[in-house]
């Protein structure tokens, strides 16, 4: 059984989206760094950073970070969908997960906890970074609706969206992505809305 640590609106919602898309037996253990309780002890004890999602496999094997956890479960289930079985379209999917947790996720990171990128900031400058960092995550979402529209790594008109789509459709709904979206790339947005109708089936 595979073991989920994670919490309500984080990035774990992925990895149960794609827990269930591969048929995985499961346990959701509710736990993160900003809430106090077992759970939190227990991340912890495996997790040092209290990072969630964190996926703890059938063998006790660690796996964190959302990229690498939907690139594993792709790849152990390869008749989930998460990933291509085609190696060039495959190549173009792990592009575009590893594009939304180096660019997205850090900048979502700054925007969240500014101070632990600039100690003793005042509010001012404080705000200063939250916004700088917020219109850098913008520009990365439009590049990324640029990049990779069209491509395997963007198939929203799939009967089940594959592991970029699920993280994509889970990141997009933080820091006013959405809304932006709606004006910047209304396509995507609209790409985005469709996804999120097959991953509300999928956690019902």
């Amino acid at each position: 059984m595979y073991t989920l640590f994670g919490a309500e609106g984080s990035g774990s919602a992925a990895i149960e989206i794609a827990l269930k898309y591969c048929g995985a037996d499961y346990r959701l253990q509710a736990a993160s760094s900003w809430e106090e309780g077992s759970g939190r002890d227990e991340l912890r004890r495996i997790n040092p950073l209290l990072q969630v999602p964190t996926l703890v496999l059938p063998d006790g094997t660690v796996l964190t970070e959302s990229a690498a956890i939907l690139t594993c479960l792709g790849l152990g289930f390869p008749a989930s969908g998460l990933l291509s079985l085609d190696p060039s379209e495959r190549a173009i999917q792990l592009r575009g997960l590893v594009y939304i947790a180096s660019n997205c996720y850090a900048a979502i990171g700054v925007i969240d906890y500014p101070e632990r990128w600039l100690p003793g900031g005042n509010p001012d400058q404080l705000q200063q970074l939250v916004n700088g960092a917020r219109s850098r995550l913008y520009g990365h979402w439009d590049t990324f609706s640029d990049v990779f529209g069209g491509t395997a790594a963007w198939r929203p008109d799939k009967p089940k969206p594959g592991a970029v789509e699920i993280l994509a459709c889970v990141v997009t709904r933080w820091a006013g992505t959405r809304e932006y979206l709606q004006l910047s790339r209304s396509d995507f947005h609209a790409s985005l809305l469709d996804i999120d109708c097959h991953v509300a089936t999928a956690l019902a």
